[in-house]
């Protein structure tokens, strides 16, 4: 059994301009669902996995970002240049930080704690989370698996040679990490500043094991838009905090 990585890599640098007003004068990872902001969430459902080690990468509001997540064993890397690039490079600046292997999360989704678990959990050493969809929009990171690992993620996937979709959770083992370390510098020395930092792990997949563990029907959402923000207020965190406190049959039911 491999060892369950311990620090985080919190992405949470971009600016978020298609959620236009919402953002105006703050980060995305700082609108608030439930009472408690995305970051709130996501730095509650870290600790309560184990990890005791989390790296945020600031950009737009640095100073708020930094200010709201301050406590122990935060620490922070700021992408000077957030507005020029994308999650990539963000990527690039924070991964001498977690070379042991990490956990690694885009700010902008809400997702059940237990899927946090569930990915750390799973027996494979690399792997993302994956909510099964065969029926995605432009906008989703699709992701193409055959024989239990990831073969490519890509937005631009067309219909039917996809199976999911990419909640932007992953996980990497310190082999994993090094790999992801060689291929995201060979990706910024191109010049791919601007890429997505899944063009990496795509691109990792034709020589390395990049498993899939399923969202078992738990509740996420990722806040792209106006209407997500709505939705996860609405929909997604009544449903995530109904069910916090489950344990017993309901987790087996997940698990089958």
């Amino acid at each position: 059994m491999h060892e369950p990585p311990r620090t985080a890599i919190l992405l949470a640098a971009g600016s978020a301009k298609r959620l236009k007003e919402l953002t105006r004068d703050r980060p995305k990872c700082l609108l608030e669902v439930g009472g408690k902001t995305l970051l709130e969430h996501q730095l509650s459902a870290m600790r309560a996995a184990g990890i005791d080690d989390i790296v945020i990468v600031t950009g737009y509001f640095a100073d708020a970002v930094e200010r709201a997540a301050a406590g122990p064993g935060v620490r922070f890397v700021r992408n000077p240049i957030y507005d020029r690039t994308n999650s990539i490079y963000s990527l690039h600046l924070a991964l001498p930080s977690a070379r042991a292997g990490f956990v690694l999360t885009n700010a902008d989704v809400l997702f059940h704690p237990r899927l946090l678990s569930r990915l750390i959990q799973d027996a494979a050493q690399d792997a993302l989370l994956m909510e099964p969809n065969r029926e995605l929009g432009d906008e989703e990171m699709k992701v193409r698996v055959e024989g239990g690992r990831v073969r490519e993620l890509a937005k631009d996937l067309p219909r039917g040679n996809y199976d999911g979709e990419n909640l932007g959770v992953l996980k990497f083992s310190a082999p994993g990490a090094r790999r992801l370390v060689r291929e995201v510098s060979r990706l910024i020395e191109a010049g791919e500043v601007n890429a997505w930092a899944p063009r990496a792990f795509s691109a990792m997949c034709g020589d390395h094991e990049i498993g899939v563990v399923p969202t078992a029907g738990l509740p996420w959402i990722e806040i792209d838009f106006p209407e997500d923000l709505e939705r996860a207020r609405r929909t997604t965190w009544p449903r995530i905090e109904s069910t916090l406190g489950e344990t017993g049959p309901q987790l087996l039911a997940e698990r089958l």
